[in-house]
């Protein structure tokens, strides 16, 4: 019964998303992490029932900064991935194949840290998809963006601005959204952030040449004005393991 728990999740239309960003500063570290993904994670959670879990790196990594790994997983209820870590415990083939980053010493550990993410879909795009490309996985190019606002108000108002024309847009464009999502657990609070995806790097800033002219009119909007305050854009290309 509800009462009895410490958490009760309400059923919902709109998939949870979660994003778990490894930041790491070596080839060795890198190494572990893309081993513990494609021989154990992955593995696990497709037993799990999780479908469609993308892994991705940056472009470029910026001089100075950590290097970095995502890995984006859909589930249609929250719980599903509250409960994911408890769930992994109990699975001992995923315990062995990741015996190495799971029982990394404190003196030689796999990432320097771990961000976990948690979202909740868009009404107009309640669920992740597949993008539709044709280039081989590894011409590829994804974009990750994050919208910071700077009240909850202001954030909500800019997924208001998605959910009522801007999302259409994208779609008429053809920008192969995976997903757009409310971030309710993170780090930097309140924001919103979507996933794009490109046949190459040239497909993509044609996409954004061509995005401008359709979206000045909804930008020029009074209910719309100053609902993002910081704007983060990271180019991606999908590891050789990923799903998406």
């Amino acid at each position: 019964m509800a009462g009895n728990c410490l958490f009760a999740f309400e059923k919902s239309k709109q998939a949870y998303f979660q994003l778990k960003v490894y930041h790491y500063e070596n080839d060795e570290q890198e190494k572990v992490i893309d081993q513990y993904l494609e021989s154990a994670y992955l593995p696990a959670l497709h037993k799990l029932g999780f479908k469609e879990i993308g892994v991705f790196k940056p472009l470029e990594n910026a001089v100075g900064q950590d290097r970095l790994v995502y890995v984006f997983i859909s589930a249609a209820d929250l719980s599903l991935l509250v409960n994911l870590d408890q769930r992994l415990a109990k699975d001992q083939k995923y315990l062995e194949a990741g015996k190495v980053y799971i029982e990394a010493g404190y003196s030689n550990p796999p990432f320097k840290r771990l961000e976990t993410i948690w979202m909740k879909a868009f009404e107009g795009m309640p669920k992740s998809a597949l993008p539709k490309l044709s280039a081989e996985k590894n011409k590829r190019i994804y974009e990750l963006r994050s919208y910071e606002a700077a009240t909850e108000k202001l954030s909500m108002n800019k997924i208001d601005m998605f959910n009522n024309g801007e999302i259409d847009i994208f779609n008429k464009l053809n920008f192969n959204a995976v997903f757009y999502g409310q971030v309710i657990a993170g780090s930097t609070m309140p924001n919103l952030m979507y996933l794009t995806a490109f046949e190459s790097i040239e497909d993509r800033n044609t996409h954004w040449k061509d995005f401008g002219p359709l979206y000045k009119p909804m930008q020029d909007l009074t209910q719309y004005q100053n609902n993002v305050s910081k704007s983060i854009k990271v180019l991606l290309f999908p590891t050789a393991y990923s799903d998406i």
